[in-house]
Protein backbone atom coordinates (compact mmCIF):
# COMPACT_ATOMS: atom_id res chain seq x y z
CA UNK A 1 0.00 0.00 0.00
CA UNK A 2 1.07 3.31 -0.67
CA UNK A 3 -0.36 6.66 1.21
CA UNK A 4 -0.03 10.11 -0.22
CA UNK A 5 -0.84 13.42 1.54
CA UNK A 6 -0.30 16.79 -0.33
CA UNK A 7 0.53 20.17 0.95
CA UNK A 8 1.21 23.59 -0.23
CA UNK A 9 -1.79 24.97 -2.01
CA UNK A 10 -3.35 28.12 -1.27
CA UNK A 11 -4.08 31.56 -2.86
CA UNK A 12 -1.85 33.47 -4.80
CA UNK A 13 -1.86 36.22 -7.65
CA UNK A 14 -1.64 36.08 -11.36
CA UNK A 15 2.34 35.92 -11.63
CA UNK A 16 2.77 34.38 -8.33
CA UNK A 17 4.52 30.80 -7.56
CA UNK A 18 3.63 27.79 -4.70
CA UNK A 19 5.14 24.75 -4.71
CA UNK A 20 3.15 21.75 -3.97
CA UNK A 21 5.03 18.06 -2.16
CA UNK A 22 3.38 15.05 -2.14
CA UNK A 23 5.19 12.85 0.88
CA UNK A 24 4.56 9.19 0.11
CA UNK A 25 4.98 6.37 2.65
CA UNK A 26 4.30 2.73 2.48
CA UNK A 27 5.39 0.11 -0.26
CA UNK A 28 7.29 3.21 -1.95
CA UNK A 29 9.56 0.32 -3.51
CA UNK A 30 6.89 -0.66 -5.46
CA UNK A 31 6.37 3.18 -7.13
CA UNK A 32 6.81 3.31 -11.02
CA UNK A 33 5.71 6.80 -11.85
CA UNK A 34 4.37 9.90 -9.60
CA UNK A 35 2.38 12.69 -10.74
CA UNK A 36 0.37 15.36 -10.25
CA UNK A 37 -3.13 15.92 -11.83
CA UNK A 38 -5.86 18.91 -11.21
CA UNK A 39 -9.52 18.84 -11.47
CA UNK A 40 -11.54 21.78 -12.05
CA UNK A 41 -15.67 21.76 -11.12
CA UNK A 42 -17.33 20.54 -13.44
CA UNK A 43 -14.55 19.00 -15.78
CA UNK A 44 -12.18 16.18 -16.06
CA UNK A 45 -8.95 15.62 -14.27
CA UNK A 46 -6.47 16.26 -16.35
CA UNK A 47 -2.60 15.33 -15.66
CA UNK A 48 -0.35 18.20 -15.25
CA UNK A 49 2.83 16.36 -14.75
CA UNK A 50 4.86 13.14 -13.91
CA UNK A 51 8.30 11.67 -13.04
CA UNK A 52 9.31 8.38 -13.44
CA UNK A 53 11.83 6.11 -11.34
CA UNK A 54 14.39 6.44 -13.37
CA UNK A 55 13.84 10.69 -12.86
CA UNK A 56 12.34 11.19 -16.54
CA UNK A 57 9.51 13.77 -16.60
CA UNK A 58 6.72 15.20 -18.66
CA UNK A 59 4.58 17.96 -18.59
CA UNK A 60 1.07 19.24 -19.89
CA UNK A 61 1.36 21.49 -22.89
CA UNK A 62 -0.17 24.25 -20.91
CA UNK A 63 2.67 24.07 -18.11
CA UNK A 64 5.54 23.58 -19.80
CA UNK A 65 8.07 26.06 -19.40
CA UNK A 66 6.27 27.13 -15.59
CA UNK A 67 6.11 24.27 -14.03
CA UNK A 68 8.57 21.89 -12.70
CA UNK A 69 8.38 18.05 -10.99
CA UNK A 70 11.08 16.74 -8.67
CA UNK A 71 11.38 14.41 -6.09
CA UNK A 72 13.54 13.97 -2.75
CA UNK A 73 14.18 9.91 -2.63
CA UNK A 74 15.65 10.65 1.07
CA UNK A 75 12.00 12.16 2.14
CA UNK A 76 10.06 10.14 -0.16
CA UNK A 77 8.56 13.17 -1.58
CA UNK A 78 7.68 14.77 -4.91
CA UNK A 79 7.76 18.07 -5.32
CA UNK A 80 5.78 20.49 -7.97
CA UNK A 81 7.16 24.05 -8.23
CA UNK A 82 4.59 26.53 -10.39
CA UNK A 83 6.10 29.46 -11.49
CA UNK A 84 4.11 31.96 -13.61
CA UNK A 85 0.89 31.15 -12.69
CA UNK A 86 -2.53 32.07 -13.92
CA UNK A 87 -6.12 32.20 -13.01
CA UNK A 88 -6.87 29.25 -15.16
CA UNK A 89 -4.63 27.47 -13.09
CA UNK A 90 -6.96 27.30 -10.23
CA UNK A 91 -7.98 24.05 -9.73
CA UNK A 92 -7.38 20.71 -7.19
CA UNK A 93 -4.36 19.15 -7.88
CA UNK A 94 -4.17 15.96 -7.00
CA UNK A 95 -0.84 13.66 -6.18
CA UNK A 96 -1.05 10.69 -8.22
CA UNK A 97 1.45 7.33 -7.25
CA UNK A 98 1.41 4.23 -9.80
CA UNK A 99 2.37 1.21 -8.95
CA UNK A 100 1.06 -1.29 -11.14
CA UNK A 101 -1.40 -1.30 -14.17
CA UNK A 102 -4.38 -2.11 -11.73
CA UNK A 103 -3.35 -0.25 -8.70
CA UNK A 104 -2.95 3.74 -8.15
CA UNK A 105 -2.75 5.49 -5.14
CA UNK A 106 -4.42 9.35 -4.56
CA UNK A 107 -3.54 11.92 -2.29
CA UNK A 108 -6.59 13.54 -1.01
CA UNK A 109 -5.94 17.11 -2.72
CA UNK A 110 -4.85 20.41 -2.43
CA UNK A 111 -6.60 23.69 -3.47
CA UNK A 112 -4.88 26.04 -5.63
CA UNK A 113 -6.50 29.35 -6.04
CA UNK A 114 -4.69 31.95 -8.50
CA UNK A 115 -6.60 34.97 -8.65
CA UNK A 116 -6.21 37.95 -11.47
Amino acid sequence: QVQLVESGGGLVQDGGSLRLSCAASGSIFSIRVMGWYRQVQGKQRELVASISSGGRSTYADSVKGRFTISRDIAKNTVYLRMNSLKPEDTAVYYCNANISTEYNAWGQGTQVTVSS
